[in-house]
Parts: C-alpha cells; sequence; structure tokens
C-alpha cells in the first residue's frame, strides 16, 4: 500500500507542539500539509488522537471526513477544504486540543490522513478506535504525524 506523506509547518514529526495548539494555550488546529494521494480517493479522513490517555481507548481530538481529495493541506485555524468535523473526546465539534495531566511525560498525539474509496458511515459521536477501524476499512493509502506535548 502506498504511503501519503503528512507534515507540520509548526512542529517536526515526534517532536514538541507549540502550546497555541493546546486546549488551555489557544486551541487552535496546527497546520498540515500532505503529497501522494493516489489516483481514485473518493475522500480523505483526518483524525488526531492521543495514545497515551490513561484507560483502554485513545483519547479523539479531531476528525474531519469528506476532505476533497484535491487539496494538499489546511492552514491554522481551519477546516479541511469539503471537510464535516465530528464530535472530539471533549464533547464539542471540531479541533481539541491537548490537555494531558500536568507532570506527565509527553503524551503522543498521532494525526493520520486516510485516502480512502468511498465515504465511511459512523455513528453520531464516534470513538478514535471506530473512526480508524472504519477509514482503514476503504483505505486506499494512509500518512501519520506525530506531535508530542505535555505541560
Amino acid at each position: 500500500m502506498a504511503g501519503v506523506e503528512l507534515r507540520s509547518s509548526a512542529f517536526n514529526d515526534h517532536d514538541l507542539m507549540p502550546a497555541r495548539f493546546s486546549k488551555p494555550g489557544g486551541n487552535v488546529s496546527p497546520p498540515l500539509r500532505w503529497s501522494g494521494i493516489p489516483d481514485g480517493t473518493e475522500e480523505l479522513v483526518l483524525l488526531c488522537e492521543d495514545a497515551d490517555t490513561p484507560g483502554a481507548e485513545p483519547f479523539l481530538h479531531w476528525l474531519v471526513t469528506g476532505i476533497d481529495p484535491n487539496t494538499t493541506g489546511v492552514d491554522e485555524g481551519q477546516v479541511p477544504q469539503g471537510g464535516r468535523e465530528w464530535p472530539n473526546g471533549f464533547g464539542t465539534t471540531g479541533w481539541g486540543g491537548p490537555q494531558p495531566p500536568k507532570g506527565d511525560d509527553p503524551h503522543r498525539f498521532f494525526f493520520r490522513l486516510y485516502a480512502i474509496s468511498q465515504p465511511i458511515e459512523l455513528s453520531p459521536a464516534p470513538m478514535a478506535e471506530q473512526a480508524r477501524r472504519a477509514a482503514e476499512q476503504h483505505e486506499l493509502a494512509s500518512g501519520t504525524l506525530v506531535g508530542l506535548f505535555a505541560r
């Protein structure tokens, strides 16, 4: 399976994210750029999850479906073109920035972009794992960017 390159001008892969993207620091979604979207892609799905939250389920910070596959990115604080934002783990729609417990080691925030062959069906308030599984069922290619954050 081919890979999508996913990157940000605000932080490098496996580097600390600036505080303005955190829930208490401004709660602004980061700028993202992508390339390598294969032919036949019907839409893109963007997911951001905290893999280091206590408990069994990763915490969902951002889920956007229906993104136009002809786009190459999204600017800071914006919604990707054609995208529909879903409720995050905080219970609000759209970006919900990092807010790990104070004193924790840096948490890993996985930004995943999926190029999919058909739209996915989700419950009204999907969990991270449900969204990831649905996208993977129709995945043509994907890319991952990991940002770190601690308070």
